[in-house]
Order: C-alpha cells, then structure tokens, then sequence
C-alpha cells in the first residue's frame, strides 16, 4: 500500500501498537484495519535518541502478514540511514525519522524512496519549525509532535498546534498533497483540533485500543 493511494484532505487513523497488548498483537491489528484505521504506526525507539526502548523490524517483519494496513513507521533513533533497508524488508510502507537524527536528511530521504517507500519528516516539541520547511516539498508527510517522543500516554501540548496550520500553509504553495501526522495525546476532543488545523492523519494508541466500546467506536470518534 502507497500513501499517494491516499488523498491528503482525508482523515486517516494510525493507531499506535505502544498502546496495544504485546502478548496478543496479532489480534489487535488486523480488526484495527477491520474497524476502519488505514495506516498502523510503528514507535522505533533505540534507548539513545529517547529514553526508551521499542522494537525493530524484526518484530514488525512478523506483523506484516497479519494486517493490509499501511504500515507507518516512526524512527526515534539516532542513525537511521543504518537501519532504513531493513525496516522496507521487514515490510514497511513508510517511514518517518527526526530532523534532529544524526544523519544527512536529504541523504536519508533519498535512501527511503530509493527502497520503494515513502518518506516522512518530524521533530521534537522543543526544535524550531523552520528546520523543516525546505523539506516539505521533498517528503509525503510531516509528523508535528505533541508530546515529548518517547512514551506513550502523555497529555496534548496544545501550543504545538499552530505548527501544524504553519505547515499546511506552507505546504499549500510547494506540496498541496503533503499528509500532516500528529502524534501524542490524540482523543474524540483533541482530534478536532489538530483537524481543524489542517492535520489529516491522527496517531492515537490508548484512545484506539483500550477504548471501551472497542476499535470501530474509537475509528468514530476520531474521524467525526
């Protein structure tokens, strides 16, 4: 699955599988796809670039078979031109990593489409925006964070908020297709916000999978 298949004014949920039971992932993420939920997003953390440690592709090469999902997958790690041909073998669609990463960002973005992929950009709460924006019409999608990367279950940082509109206006004149990501603290009330400053592709995890009345509520309260 390609995110071009995707248009970008489009609301599109990427549930977060921190937030799901690792014991079971197999059953989580196929009926997250069945309630609805286009893209599953892949926290990579490595214990450097923040303070915790996840998973890597081997673990996500396991997923693949069980989920049509367009897996989007977010590096939070320090090198990631070392790693990104082996998260397109272990079956990612997409993959996102951090201005602040010790690498070349146009080398790295080259690397990615060159495996078939495509690319996405983001950066930590406390960096400028403007790091990004000669990027924009260089990438498929940019991840505003409205947390602090690293843990799952944070509060929404609402003063992240006019970073997204910065970028949909920006990426308006250089890049009209440009999906805008955002990340952390995304529930039925801050998912209008974000949408409504021009963000089209929500990550939520404890607000999709540990919802009471399951996925396919979740998958409506974050679209409505």
């Amino acid at each position: 699955m390609k995110i071009k298949a995707f248009a970008s004014d489009k609301t599109i949920v990427s549930p977060s599988i921190l937030a799901a039971d690792f014991a079971k992932l197999e059953s989580e993420i196929g009926p997250a796809h069945k309630a609805g939920a286009d893209f599953l997003h892949l926290d990579v953390m490595d214990g450097h670039f923040v303070p915790n440690i996840s998973f890597g592709p081997g673990v996500i090469a396991k997923l693949r078979p069980h989920s049509d999902a367009l897996f989007d997958a977010h590096l939070m790690i320090s090198h990631p031109q070392k790693y990104i041909e082996e998260f397109a073998k272990a079956g990612c669609d997409h993959v996102t990593f951090h201005i602040e990463s010790d690498c070349h960002t146009q080398d790295v973005i080259d690397q990615i489409h060159s495996l078939n992929m495509s690319a996405g950009l983001t950066l930590k709460p406390g960096t400028e925006i403007e790091t990004l924006l000669p990027y924009v019409d260089k990438v498929e999608m940019i991840l505003i964070m409205t947390v602090e990367p690293g843990f799952g279950g944070q509060s929404f940082m609402n003063d992240m908020v006019p970073r997204i509109t910065k970028i949909r206006e920006f990426a308006n004149k250089v890049n009209p297709s440009l999906h805008i990501e955002v990340d952390g603290g995304i529930n039925k009330e801050t998912s209008k916000i974000v949408r409504d400053a021009g963000a089209n592709v929500l990550v939520a995890g404890t607000a999709f999978f540990r919802h009471q009345q399951g996925m396919a509520a979740a998958q409506n309260e974050l679209t409505q």
